[in-house]
């Protein structure tokens, strides 16, 4: 008869989604994983199917814990160009904590289809929604009337990747902020 889990599947995977951010795929070890889960390695295993699919499984909560972020922040503004500014000041602010999805693309690229599909299955709502944004900022006079609402989204979903790169590369608050700001004029 199998033993009742002693841990709580849902804590065991924000721990990891913490490793894998700081660490990636490759730098984080078995061994740090089932010490920071509070684990043992065959729980790991047996409840997770093992390190790829842990990671699989922490790329897809974290990326969808984000876009929830971003979506938020977009639908907080009291004008449609208020939103994608809270949205972009969001990310400055944190990009100092490491992206496990942006470090997922940095590790991997596009060459496992697993992680593409969860990148696409968990972005394409961001991607509507910043679109439509954009579709009512135009409409607002906030934003110019000829840009492609679905490039425009395109080059701030870029920005928010360079942001939390240069956040990494040592880039400070005021310089972070100061991007931001940059993409948003570049809008106008």
């Amino acid at each position: 008869m199998a033993r009742p889990k002693q841990f709580d599947p849902d804590e065991a995977l924000d721990a990891a989604v913490g490793l894998f951010r700081e660490y990636g795929f490759a730098g984080t070890s078995a061994e740090m994983l089932t010490e920071a889960m509070q684990i043992g390695k065959q729980s790991l295993y047996n409840t997770f199917g093992g390190k790829w699919a842990l990671y699989c499984a922490a790329l897809e909560r974290y990326a969808t814990a984000e876009t929830k972020s971003h979506i938020d922040e977009l639908q907080r503004g009291t004008s449609a160009f208020a939103g994608i500014e809270y949205m972009m000041k969001r990310v400055a602010a944190e990009a100092h904590q490491p992206c496990l999805g942006v470090n997922s693309i940095s590790e991997f690229g596009d060459g496992r289809e697993d992680l593409t599909k969860i990148r696409e299955a968990v972005g394409k709502p961001l991607r509507t929604v910043l679109a439509s944004t954009i579709r009512r900022a135009q409409a607002e006079k906030d934003l110019a009337s000829d840009l492609d609402p679905n490039h425009t989204a395109a080059f701030l979903l870029t920005t928010i990747a360079a942001i939390r790169l240069a956040a990494r590369a040592g880039a400070r608050d005021p310089e972070l902020l100061a991007i931001s700001r940059l993409a948003l004029r570049a809008l106008r």
